[in-house]
């Protein structure tokens, strides 16, 4: 007969146990049939029509007795929320991915870009590494916890949101400022990571902890329309041509926050000695200028995390070549960092305009709230690093985006979010396979490792101790 304290004993100890492995050779195959499935839903943004993708999503949760919730601004875009309880013992786990995709060119694309297509090792599609294959693998990790009856210390919330890819007002918006508490949460993982492989083997995995904030700035440059045989001073395209020039030019200073000094230092240890030195070298403010030259020139997206970052991508001016216009104006797209004055930044740039006649202002567009960073001490980040090193036998590196995602919706709100993703080939983008190309692809392989990797830091963090 059992002993009070010997039967106390064994259900801490049972309590304290990894939940069984799940049964991966099945888990792949259904992963991949939900995979296929949601890429094949045309969720293209503009327009939006999430709709399909979210009915799927509901009922697939529902069939396994997971309660889902469903939240529309526009009835043809809503996102979905699942809920797995825990005990309450510690705030819930956010798993976020978003339906929508951005839209194509169907004739650029040699495999229909809805087609889910299977084709030496890959799935080919929109979506298939922006957002769906996080889509997927939150699906599965939900199901995968009710299934084995994963005991929690905190709810799983699943949230499948609408409007990502520039519609954020139908789905992050609506959910923070109408619906949080539906999906308030400690941590928080999405898209925004991933790793980086190069000739087939993993080199370090991103981790996205902090992002930049979207903004658009035009310079507006007017005179007196004329016929074009009469060429004049004043001629609107001249200046604002002369402004786009000085204010590309201009570099903004070099400011490092904790995510990108932790980003240049960690990825100094995996480098080869030269490359060391330069990403140790923009770590001091007396030999980063070097550096910095360096990184404009060769790497690019290294320059663009060390600073508020401006380029002119949109002119317009004119009707026909025999009118001198009366109007032009140029779009910058500035990615400021999070603490960025732009009142201040937009009177510098004025400065650099130097012109009476070329306006700088304030364009509209779909910006971020400003957010604090997710911290590289929590829980959560040490846990998401122990499964890199488990799964990928690789670094992890936190990382600040220069794009955007959902996530700093939620970090205004004080939720610490972690960006992660599968392993991708560095030598993917320039061949066109990217995310937002015209053949977007994955390895099927890495959706399904990334599957394994997903599982256990949810579990980690969740499961009952």
């Amino acid at each position: 007969m059992r002993t009070p304290l010997l039967a106390v004993a064994l259900l801490s100890l049972a309590a304290t146990q990894a939940p069984p492995a799940p049964d991966w050779s099945r888990i792949e195959a259904e992963t991949l049939k939900h995979f296929q499935a949601l890429l094949r839903f045309d969720t293209a943004d503009p327009p939006g029509q999430e709709a399909d993708a979210a009915a799927y999503l509901k009922q697939v949760l529902e069939a396994e007795g997971i309660p889902v919730e469903t939240f529309a601004l526009e009835p043809k875009r809503p996102s979905i929320v699942a809920r797995l309880k825990g005990n309450g013992r510690r705030r819930p786990l956010l798993l976020m991915a978003h339906t929508d995709v951005v839209n194509v060119d169907p004739k650029k694309w040699t495999f229909p870009p809805f087609s889910a297509t299977r084709d030496g090792g890959y799935v080919y599609g929109r979506g298939a590494v922006d957002d769906k294959d996080n889509v997927v693998t939150s699906l599965m990790v939900m199901l995968l916890l009710k299934r084995l009856n994963v005991p929690l210390d905190r709810d799983v919330i699943f949230l499948a949101e609408s409007g990502e890819e520039g519609s954020t007002h139908v789905g992050i918006q609506f959910m923070v400022n109408q619906h949080y508490p539906a999906v308030d949460a400690e941590y928080c993982l999405a898209e925004g990571g991933n790793v980086t492989r190069e000739n087939g083997a993993a080199k370090f995995a991103s981790v996205q902890t902090l992002e930049k904030r979207p903004y658009a700035v035009e310079l507006v440059a007017r005179g007196p329309a004329g016929h074009g045989s009469v060429p004049l001073e004043t001629n609107a395209v001249t200046h604002v041509s002369k402004a786009v020039a000085a204010v590309a030019a201009w570099t903004p200073p070099i400011r490092l926050n904790e995510t990108t000094s932790a980003y240049f230092r960690r990825l100094a240890e995996i480098s080869p000695p030269e490359q060391a030195a330069r990403y140790r070298a923009v770590l001091n403010p007396s030999t980063a200028a070097a550096a910095d030259e360096y990184f404009r020139k060769q790497e690019p997206r290294h320059a663009s995390m060390l600073r508020t970052s401006i380029s002119p991508n949109i002119v317009q001016a004119g009707y026909r070549v025999n009118v001198i216009p009366s109007e032009a104006i140029a779009t910058l797209d500035v990615r400021g960092l999070q603490d960025e004055d732009m009142p201040a930044l937009l009177e510098q740039i004025r400065k650099i305009v130097n012109d009476p006649s070329v306006e700088v202002r304030l364009a509209k567009r779909d910006t971020r709230p400003p957010g604090v960073g997710a911290r590289i001490d929590s829980e959560a980040f040490k846990m998401i690093e122990g499964a890199v090193q488990q799964h990928y036998k690789v670094i992890t590196l936190p990382t600040m985006s220069t794009g955007a995602t959902d996530m700093a919706y939620l970090r205004s709100k004080g939720m610490q979010c972690y960006g992660i993703g599968p392993a991708t080939d560095v030598e993917d983008g320039p061949k066109g396979f990217g995310a937002h190309s015209d053949q977007e692809r994955i390895l099927e392989s890495e959706l399904h490792r990334f599957m394994r990797f997903y599982w256990d830091v949810v579990v980690q963090l969740a499961r009952t101790r």
